[in-house]
């Protein structure tokens, strides 16, 4: 699962907490993005070859040029916007929640743990994780699939149960 907890209990206080760190998936590694612009290229490099010689060539190129530099500029936003992370650090008297986007200010959201309650309800995706102390309301983990979701949802409120 794109998501991992990390809880903690200092030994000096006895206080629990817990991290929660969130990400989307990166379903073409680095790797295989190469091999994918490189194949790519070479098969539309193939028809060139029955113009290689001829001006028709120096016609087709700049497009033939142009699709691979598209192909590659839309798997390069795509990674950058694979960049998203979420951090929620929850302990018996705050929560936080972190949203940090590439190219944008990093977005916080604080409040009383207690307060707090975790649902899912039906919104722009399937299963909307939200938060809400009742006067404000954030979302969480929408860049993971439904199922995640619910179960992302099922152990934050085991979580919040044990703090309360």
């Amino acid at each position: 699962m794109p998501y991992a907890w990390h809880d903690t209990a200092p030994e000096d206080s006895g206080a629990v907490s817990y991290r929660l760190r969130a990400w989307p998936y990166r379903s073409l590694p680095a790797r295989g993005f190469v091999w994918f612009i490189a194949v790519t290229a070479v098969l539309l490099a193939l028809p060139l070859l029955a113009v290689l010689g001829t001006s028709v060539l120096w016609g087709l190129l700049p497009f033939m040029a142009l699709v691979v530099w598209g192909i590659w500029y839309a798997l390069q936003r795509s990674y950058r916007s694979g960049e998203t992370v979420e951090e929620l650090t929850l302990d018996r008297r705050s929560l936080t929640l972190s949203r940090l986007d590439p190219g944008r200010p990093a977005r916080h959201w604080q409040t009383n743990s207690y307060w707090v309650r975790a649902g899912l309800r039906k919104g722009p995706v399937e299963d909307y994780l939200t938060l809400t102390d009742g006067q404000r309301e954030v979302e969480l983990g929408v860049f993971l699939t439904p199922e995640e979701r619910r179960a992302l949802c099922d152990e934050l409120q085991k979580r919040l149960a044990t703090l309360r």
